[in-house]
């Protein structure tokens, strides 16, 4: 699927120490989650970006009894970091207009997509790979206290509670 995206941005994703080719694209590799990126040629000079992001829901990251997280919770915590999800673009340092956003959940994963395009394949990686963070960002300020987590989640709330010493701090919020 790499040899399918344009030259300039293969190249700018292969110089760029956080992706990796895969068959689908390039893998972020600083997230713990599922993390996709693909380009293809736009209209005039522009990329079209696509980002890719899988996350468990939150009943999925519940360890244990994950029958105790009621519906009302599982729906209210999805439907809130739908919208949240949304705002992504204003967490980027450049003008991002989306050409697609879809949140979307289905058997325990959440998979959340962005489109977009830009002009410099060197900072639409950039926008891509902010994407992503804002989304595990956004997926830890989600987390619901009172349940006990499994892993990646519990690393990512004990990564947010330390500061860069390994010091442990407050919780994320």
């Amino acid at each position: 699927m790499t040899e399918d995206i344009p030259a300039d941005a293969r190249a700018a994703f292969e110089g760029h120490d956080a992706y990796e080719s895969t068959a689908e694209g390039y893998r972020l590799t600083t997230t713990v989650f599922d993390a996709t990126v693909t380009a293809t040629a736009g209209e005039d000079w522009r990329t079209d970006f696509v980002v890719s992001v899988s996350v468990p829901t939150l009943d999925a990251a519940v360890a244990d009894d994950a029958e105790g997280v009621g519906d009302a919770v599982l729906d209210g915590w999805f439907d809130t970091f739908r919208r949240r999800l949304e705002d992504a673009p204003a967490a980027t340092r450049a003008s991002v207009d989306l050409d697609a956003f879809d949140v979307e959940r289905d058997d325990g994963t959440v998979t959340v997509r962005y489109g977009f395009a830009f002009g410099s394949d060197e900072r639409g990686v950039e926008i891509a790979k902010t994407f992503v963070e804002y989304v595990e960002g956004t997926y830890v300020e989600g987390v619901v206290p009172g349940y006990d987590y499994e892993s990646p989640v519990t690393d990512l709330l004990s990564a947010a509670a330390t500061d860069g010493t390994g010091e442990r701090g407050g919780t994320p919020l």
